[in-house]
């Protein structure tokens, strides 16, 4: 099912299974997901590290290109994907919103 475009307002830490934990943007809809995942056993923790965050630019563009490049996840979901940064650009506006929200 198309979720539409999705507007972020927090920030989450999602732990892996095999323990690796990272950061990612998210919304309340999408947290809903990663808790869902939690307990389908795909993941092994979810929490929220940060809630309203600014809607600042590198958020919009981080919103555009995870849009563009993800299918966002429905319920019916088999397994986590994590959304990989590979354009360098990306990457370092991802790791520039987490600074300025005081987190790694």
């Amino acid at each position: 099912m198309d979720r539409g475009y999705q507007v972020f307002n927090l920030i989450e830490e999602i732990t892996l299974l095999d323990g690796t934990q990272y950061f990612e943007l998210a919304n309340i809809f999408l947290n809903g997901i990663a808790e869902y995942a939690l307990n389908q056993g795909y993941i092994k923790g979810v929490r929220i590290v940060k809630l309203n965050i600014f809607h600042s630019k590198d958020v919009e563009i981080y919103e555009k290109y995870i849009n563009e490049n993800y299918q966002m996840p429905d319920y019916d979901l088999k397994t986590w994907k994590v959304w990989q940064k590979k354009d360098l650009k990306i990457n370092e506006i991802y790791l520039r919103i987490l600074k300025e929200n005081g987190i790694n």
